[in-house]
Formats: structure tokens, C-alpha cells, sequence
């Protein structure tokens, strides 16, 4: 069963909007840390998602969706996660 651990969305004055979820569950080969996360920016179409939804041959179970494509990414815990997600959607 999953319990929500972290909530967050955001709308900007351009109409773009991020929202962030994770979940605490049970630890298993998909979900080793027991932590299952989507981070989403928007405008309309994805422009910047982190998620370990399901594991990406050549890229792993961390990984980010930008418009250019996906690559992983490191995952260090959900507080340094959420930093790095925020902080590169203001740079955006």
C-alpha cells in the first residue's frame, strides 16, 4: 500500500505549473529505497519530468524527461531530489 510522503505544485504568472508527488512503498526490485516519485513542469506539453516509474534499458530507474529526451539521473533522497527538480525548473 502507498502512503503519501511529499505533495507540491506551483503555478507561475506564465501559466506554467510544476507539481511534484512521492510515495512511500513497499521495497522491491521497482522500488529498492521504497520511494516512488513523479516530479512534473508543464506548459502544455512535458518540460521537465523526474520519475522511477519503471527502469529505461541504457538510462535506469532514476531518470528525467526533458523535450531533447531522457537520461538518468542520481538519486541521493527525496529532499536533495525535490532541491534539484526545483531548482532546475526556475532555471528554466
Amino acid at each position: 500500500m502507498a502512503t503519501l510522503l511529499y505533495w507540491a505544485d506551483n503555478e507561475f504568472p506564465d501559466g506554467s505549473r510544476y507539481e511534484m508527488r512521492a510515495w512511500n512503498v513497499p521495497e522491491s526490485d521497482d522500488y529498492p529505497q521504497g520511494i516512488r516519485y513523479q516530479y512534473t513542469a508543464a506548459d502544455g506539453t512535458t518540460v521537465l519530468r523526474y520519475d522511477n516509474s519503471h527502469y529505461r534499458e541504457g538510462v535506469g530507474m532514476h531518470h528525467r524527461h526533458t523535450p531533447e529526451g531522457v537520461e538518468g539521473i542520481d538519486f541521493d533522497g527525496l529532499v536533495s531530489h525535490v532541491r534539484a527538480f526545483k531548482r532546475e525548473v526556475n532555471e528554466r
